[in-house]
């Protein structure tokens, strides 16, 4: 049996005559460039994430820049944001003309608080916490902090949409919150894709004029920026995924469910606590024995990822020499997993990814 990863095949009839049935749309009114659709899935983005606006954009790393951006930050400017993490966070600040600064996180992978304000100095600005794995931080900590030094609570919430603390969703917690959209997503496009999310009115307006160009009334540039418009068949096949979201996540939080009562005692496991609703964009666990386990896990048929096996000054972009600052995060990407945990797994398929588990760790105890 095979146990993929991820999944990107559109199989379920339905689901495809549904999705073709937009395209068509598409190609009939011809608007292919901020269509219809786009204003669609703006409205019913803001809807689903409990904010007043949200601008589509061609990608995750557009969702980053344009909020950097659009919130007037750049050269010599700083905003914190987690070691681990893709190195996509570190380049939209970069991209912006910031200057990401790293802090440590917490053993479930996600921004330490307590470790923020050794990390702010006289340039910061911002602080940029990811919903890593696709679990939201201690945001009221995080908040808090930035009102104490007067900073900006940007959110990344790229790995996170549906994602919940105390009710409230991913993406509503900060000034401005920024979603991916691309197929390895909760919410998948057919490609590239994100959007950005905010309360603010006017902070909405300049996010706008950045997408095109930085351009108002289509014909007068007010403003350096790039294109970073989404296409319309990107809407249009987003919408109707949209609308299954919360299915998709209730599957994953399944999976999810099953691995850790499995699972339970052989090795960290996310944990999922009181007031929390992880969406399990990945199911990452932490073992000494992950290459074992991988390759253990390869030869039965189940694809696993690391995510991530380096933290991002480690990069040589971002290297730094003293990397004794991140304790918890340097170990985590030494032990860190990533075991398939998507809406397509089926019960075989979940039945054979936890024998496969199992079967390991019983022949390293007999």
């Amino acid at each position: 049996m095979k146990v993929p990863f991820l999944d990107l095949r559109v199989l379920d009839a339905e689901q495809k005559q549904e999705m073709l049935r937009a395209i068509e749309t598409v190609m009939d009114h011809g608007r292919i460039l901020l269509g219809p659709e786009v204003e669609a899935l703006e409205r019913e983005l803001a809807v689903y994430c409990g904010v007043k606006h949200a601008l589509a954009v061609g990608s995750g790393t557009d969702a980053l820049v344009l909020a950097v951006r659009g919130l007037g930050l750049g050269a010599g400017d700083e905003v914190v944001t987690p070691a681990i993490t893709f190195v996509g966070t570190a380049n939209g600040i970069a991209l912006a003309g910031a200057k990401p600064v790293f802090c440590d996180v917490t053993p479930d992978l996600v921004m330490d608080p307590a470790r923020i304000e050794a990390a702010i100095t006289p340039r910061t600005k911002a602080v940029m916490p990811v919903h890593f794995t696709g679990r939201v931080p201690d945001m009221d900590a995080i908040a808090a902090i930035c009102r104490k030094h007067n900073l900006i609570l940007i959110e990344d919430a790229a790995p996170g949409i549906g994602a919940e603390r105390n009710g409230k969703r991913a993406g509503s917690f900060g000034k401005v919150g920024c979603l991916s959209i691309n197929p390895m997503k909760v919410l998948n496009a057919l490609g590239e894709a994100g959007a950005v999310l905010t309360d603010d009115d006017a902070l909405f307006e300049r996010l706008s004029i950045l997408r095109y160009h930085g351009v108002v009334n289509k014909e007068s540039c007010v403003t350096l920026s790039h294109n970073a418009r989404i296409d319309t068949l990107q809407a249009a096949v987003i919408l109707p995924r949209l609308k299954r979201l919360e299915q998709s996540i209730a599957h994953r939080r399944s999976v999810a469910a099953r691995y850790n009562a499995a699972f339970k005692g052989l090795f960290r496991l996310p944990q999922e606590t009181q007031g929390h609703r992880d969406v399990y964009y990945t199911y990452t666990i932490q073992s000494p024995e992950r290459g074992k386990l991988a390759e253990h896990l390869a030869e039965a048929g189940v694809e696993t990822r690391v995510q991530h096996p380096m933290i991002i000054p480690q990069h040589p972009l971002y290297l730094e020499a003293d990397l004794s600052r991140y304790p918890v995060a340097m170990k985590a990407v030494s032990e860190v997993l990533c075991l398939p945990c998507h809406e397509k797994l089926d019960d075989a398929q979940v039945d054979h990814t936890i024998r496969a588990v199992n079967g390991f760790f019983s022949q390293k105890r007999a």
